[in-house]
């Protein structure tokens, strides 16, 4: 199976990373400058479940018509921040054949209409992953923090060609943790919720979620706002089982817990951020369902000025 994965940055380095280091047949789509980076020194990983130094095969955007016209391939994963899709997918579709799968690992869900109206549903299945990545000053992929999984499966309107199954074999064979959904819809209503509900509460409140249930008032407020995604879920057909909400809630109200949303950590940077993929949105979803979402509602605007405000600077 040939598997071209869109960037080498912290995500796409890390999960496409493994494959090749397990001996799958990857290429990483580049910018030049990032290319000839990794020609020269490898695609290295260093993570707490393993460092790697890999040589791997690269293209860039120029090369790429010639490249897939002559192999083929089979999957493309996309990896990319959810507002850079419309020049992901400018970039990644001159691999895209009659038998290519576009399996995109972005945050939210707003990507996939996209995604849908260029490819084809049938060729665009689902996709999600748990890590924290990025790149350090020397180009190298930074795994911080142990979990690191990728969840992916069949949409409805999806062909089955077969691909998914060899790339759950893939990733076994490089021991990452992954899971061949049986419902990805699920799966991805039970990561959305979870992360609609820590960038709204985090970015509000600039402050982790131990800071801000420490505050008067503030565990109450985090399992609000977490209610409220869950309602949104239910709303369009996912509701989360109760085990995984009472999980995802235990997490959202940890006493003493230092996590925050990347999407802070890109605000605290001055970075553009995922707003209108992840809270907005889900405020969005909200309204069409008819549903009181205030917390939700207040974060929205909240990032909508950040945003403006780095703009106009």
């Amino acid at each position: 199976m040939r598997i071209l994965v869109l960037g080498a940055g912290g995500t796409g380095g890390y999960f496409g990373g493994r494959l090749a280091q397990a001996g799958a047949d990857v290429t990483f789509l580049v910018r030049p400058a990032r290319a000839a980076l990794l020609a020269e020194r490898g695609l290295r990983i260093r993570s707490p479940l393993g460092d790697a130094d890999l040589d791997v095969a690269t293209v860039t955007a120029q090369d790429l018509p010639a490249l897939a016209a002559a192999r083929p391939f089979d999957l493309v994963l996309l990896a990319c921040k959810a507002y850079d899709l419309d020049s992901a997918i400018e970039s990644v579709a001159p691999a895209v054949g009659a038998n290519t799968a576009v399996l995109p690992i972005l945050n939210g869900l707003l990507h996939y209409d996209a995604l849908d109206a260029r490819f084809g549903r049938e060729r665009v299945p689902g996709g999600l992953c748990f890590i924290g990545a990025t790149l350090g000053a020397d180009g190298e992929v930074l795994h911080l923090g142990r979990p690191a999984s990728i969840t992916f499966g069949l949409r409805e309107g999806n062909a089955d060609g077969g691909v998914l199954a060899r790339l759950a074999a893939a990733y076994a064979q490089a021991g990452v943790d992954h899971l061949y959904a049986p419902d990805i819809a699920a799966a991805q209503w039970i990561k959305y919720s979870f992360l609609a509900a820590l960038a709204a509460g985090t970015c509000l409140m600039r402050a982790s979620v131990g800071a801000i249930v420490a505050a008067e008032g503030g565990e109450a407020f985090m399992a609000a706002l977490h209610a409220e995604c869950l309602a949104v879920a239910a709303a369009e057909g996912h509701p989360v089982p109760e085990d995984e909400a009472r999980t995802a809630r235990s997490g959202l109200t940890r006493s003493g817990s230092p996590v925050t949303a990347s999407m802070l950590r890109d605000l605290q940077a001055g970075l553009r951020v995922e707003a209108l993929q992840i809270v907005g949105d889900m405020v969005h979803r909200a309204h069409r369902a008819g549903l009181q979402v205030p917390r939700l509602e207040a974060a929205w605007v909240h990032l909508q000025a950040y945003e403006s405000a780095r703009t106009s600077d």
